[in-house]
Formats: C-alpha cells, structure tokens, sequence
C-alpha cells in the first residue's frame, strides 16, 4: 500500500490535533514551571546538614526516581477510590497528569538543580551574608540567577523529556496529541501517515520551544554582554555631588569591636585560643604572623561567617556574636543579625557576584534592604566607584576586569553600606605583584579618612605604613599587640624572627 501523503498533509489543518498540541503545551510547561520551583526545594533540602530538611528530601527523590510514570500516572488517577475527597481535581485527567507528572519529573529536575548549586563557590553565599542579606535573600538574589544559568541547558532537556512524556497520558483518558492520532488510524487503519503527523506535531512543539530556551539562555549569558562608557555628563554629575559620608558617626564611647576570649577549634584541632582584641574606633589595626597562625579564622569569626566556640564579640558596646550556656555541656550560638550590616567584609577572592554588572554588584545589598531610593543609591554607587578609580567600567561584569579593578569594586560594594568598621582578608594575596599597589593605595586614602579597619595581610612594608596597631599571631594566639614604633625597636625576638628577611622603609 502506498503512503498517502495528500492525506497526512490534510492532519494538519484538522482542529482536534491543535487542540491536543495547545494541551500538551499547556500541561508540559505546567509540568515544567512547578517542576523547577518543587526541585529546587529539594535540592536545597538534600543539599542541607539539618536532618530534617536533607533525610525527607533525599527519600522523595530516591522514591520518585524509582516509580515508573505510568505506574504513577494510574495510581494518581484513581486515587478517589481511596481518598474520595481527591475525586475534586484526581477525576480530571489534566489535573492528574499533571500532579503525576510534577510528582516524577521534580525528583529528576532536584538532581539536575543540585548540579548547579554545588557549581556556585561558596563565597558567593559569604558574601551576600556579609551584607546583611538573609537566607532567602541569599537563594533569590544570588544562588538562583547563577544556578539556574548552568542548569538552563539540562533543564531545558528535561522539558523536551517531558512534551514526550505526556503522550503516556493518554492511559488516563486526557485527550492529547497521540490519542487524538490513536482514534483516526483505529477508523481509518492509516497508522503510518497518521503517526507521522503525530511526530510533526511533537517535533513542532520541541523546535519551537528548544529555539525560546536557547534564546533565554543567550540573555542569561553574561559572557556576551557588552558595556557601556558613562557619559560626560554622568561623570561631571558624580564630580560635583556633595561627597557622601562612607561611614556612620560613632556615638558609643568605647571599642568599636571587641574580641573576648574567642576560641575556635576545627575537627578537635585548635585553631584560634583565648584571642582578646579591642578595635577602638578611627584606628587601623594589621594582624600578621606566619601561615596558619589563625588570621584568617579570627577575621571570619569577626564577622560571623564562622561559628565562635567560646568568646564573644561586641561591637559599639552591643552583643553581637555570643555562645548562650544551657547548662554546662550545652550552649547555643547566637548572631544579633541587625549589626552584621556594621561591618564591612572584603574578602582575598574578591566574591564579586558574577552575573551583576559592577553597578548591580553595589546596589544589591543596599536595595534589598531599603536604605534609600534607587536613584540615591545609584549616585552613591558612582561615587565610591569614582573614589577607587572604577567609575568608567560601571557597567562591566567582574569577568571583564583584572584581578586589582575587582578587589577595588569588592571596596566600594562593602563601603556602599556604610560600615562602621571595615575587615579585610589578606586582600592583594589573590592579586599579581602589579596589581597589588592599586589595592593598597586605595586602603591607604580609606585609612587616612579615619575608617575603622582591621586588615589580615603579608604587605608588611604596607602594614607598618598605615596601621596605628600590629597585632602578630602565631599558633591561634596573640603573641604581641602593639605600635607598628615599638614592633621596629626589636623588643619582641618572635617578632624579629619573622621580620629578619623583610626590608622594613
């Protein structure tokens, strides 16, 4: 028998195959939407250390991973017989479609979703954290935007899987492409030429929507965008605003922070024992010592991006970072999270937020916690862009820069929430030699603005410069505390050792 052609061609003008197409499209991108939402749930569930989040997580995705679709199709669909108030939404077979299907496709789409978390570094989390951002904040503003950019492509495979995959539908009775295709050649026994427009269909609908995915993907890739010079007029605007003040007046007449008997021990190894440090306000004080002396904890647990053992920090007088005993083998940590926007963070891999522009990168924090109007905001992030020399690449992304031009944005976005006191993190380690005096000198004019800084760094020559106070540390304890006059004069021999092959100016 010959293949009818005349008659396949004719398939496609007959209004019951685009009202199956406009189902299928309806209920695959249903599926899809409530799919990527409920997997990303579970994803940040299995993701989790708290058992109760990561234990009923890991269990649905394991469960659904393992029921066939069909299976689950038949037994969503006639669930009122043993859950009769069910039969409100389980009788229609579009509903029950798509509850089975976002039942499945969700423990898939978990998988795919906790690829891209495990791909975002950690410190991009650390870094809205040090903004004040909370957990959500953090999910929303930061996590989702550069996770889903890596998982577009396989979740934009998975919405293929699932068009195809609403053709096992047709068991529970809905009326959708194949069955509409299964009707015509039971009357008229054409299978072929049938199941051919059928294909086209199918096809149709997966070209059309691969060609809108590839599209939003393109959008989300900042690779390819290009930025823009600010203009004259935007330059002479910034030049001739009244300078705004990069750090709130201090009204407590006390330390601006102070350490108490911090403690911090990783896998039972101690690594930072009975630290005591007073910060007073408008001083700039270096901590150095040797390679895992505990530096870089101490400054972590300043800010509470690390959990204290023992100790507390106070910072203008107020608790800010305390252990609560519940007896004496039980105490809790305790953050008073309204301070954590006090202080400001600049971290030794910069953790500039990859998918914001630099512009975007000041105004995140800022606008999510509604300091000001937008257009305030925005002239205060040109300014202080102005300020480290980085006005004219506004609207570059961190990709386009060097390793100096992101450390020098990383300044500005922890200065654009007026701190009242500035940590920095070993901040030119990550840089190349030549790029490490812009860093520095931006540092420089900060301190001789009078803001309150404490700075982990190996820059001795820069250390003895700027600090009014060099703490050394060795072995997670002070070992001296004091002016950069008295460190120079030799009284401290541990000092000296360390300092014999460095050419202090």
């Amino acid at each position: 028998m010959a293949f009818d052609w005349d008659y396949m061609f004719s398939l496609f003008s007959l209004t019951d195959f685009w009202l199956a197409t406009w189902t299928v499209i309806k209920l695959s991108l249903a599926s899809w939407g409530l799919s990527v939402v409920v997997g990303f749930l579970l994803a940040l569930g299995k993701q989790s250390s708290r058992p109760l989040l990561n234990i009923p997580a890991s269990f649905y995705i394991w469960l659904f991973r393992s029921v066939p679709l069909l299976v689950l199709l038949i037994f969503v669909y006639n669930m009122p017989q043993v859950l009769p108030i069910s039969s409100v939404i389980m009788s229609d077979p579009f509903w029950a479609g798509l509850i089975a299907l976002v039942l499945c496709e969700s423990a898939y789409v978990a998988e795919i979703h906790r690829g891209g978390l495990l791909s975002i570094p950690k410190g991009q989390g650390e870094a809205a954290r040090a903004l004040g951002v909370r957990f959500f904040g953090i999910q929303w503003l930061v996590v989702i935007p550069q996770a889903l950019r890596v998982a577009l492509p396989s979740l934009a495979n998975e919405y293929i899987s699932i068009v195809k995959l609403t053709s096992l539908v047709s068991v529970i009775s809905l009326t959708e492409i194949l069955m509409v295709g299964q009707r015509l050649y039971s009357q008229n026994f054409l299978v072929l030429e049938t199941m051919a427009a059928v294909a086209a269909f199918y096809v149709f609908i997966v070209t059309l929507f691969d060609f809108l995915l590839k599209r939003l993907e393109g959008y989300l890739d900042v690779t390819n965008k290009k930025s823009k010079v600010p203009s004259a007029a935007l330059t002479a605007a910034v030049n001739q605003a009244p300078a705004a003040a990069l750090t709130p007046p201090n009204e407590f007449d006390g330390p601006a922070l102070q350490v108490s008997q911090l403690h911090k021990a990783f896998n039972n190894v101690e690594v930072l024992g009975s630290v005591d440090l007073s910060i007073n306000p408008g001083e700039v004080v270096s901590i150095i010592g040797p390679s895992g002396s505990g530096k870089t904890t101490l400054i972590r647990l300043m800010n509470g991006l690390e959990q204290l053992d023992h100790g507390e920090i106070d910072l203008n007088g107020q608790p800010f970072l305390q252990l609560h005993h519940h007896g004496p083998d039980k105490s809790r940590f305790v953050e008073h999270s309204e301070h954590r926007r006090k202080i400001g963070m600049v971290f030794q891999s910069f953790n500039l937020f990859p998918h914001l522009s630099v512009l975007d990168n000041l105004m995140l924090a800022p606008c999510y916690h509604r300091i000001a109007d937008r257009h305030e905001l925005e002239m205060q992030a040109y300014q202080l862009l102005n300020k480290v020399g980085m006005l004219e690449h506004a609207w570059k992304y961190p990709h386009q820069l060097s390793g100096g031009q992101q450390q020098r944005v990383a300044i500005a976005r922890a200065l654009m929430m007026r701190p009242q006191i500035m940590l920095f993190d070993e901040p030119t380690s990550a840089l190349d030699p030549e790029k490490v005096n812009e860093v520095l000198q931006v540092i420089e004019d900060l301190a001789r603005e009078g803001i309150t800084m404490v700075i982990v760094t190996h820059e001795m020559n820069f250390a003895f410069k700027v600090s009014d106070r060099i703490v050394f540390m060795e072995k997670g304890r002070v070992v001296c505390d004091d002016t950069p006059e008295v460190l120079r004069s030799g009284q401290n021999p541990r000092v000296d050792a360390f300092l014999k092959d460095v050419s202090l100016a």
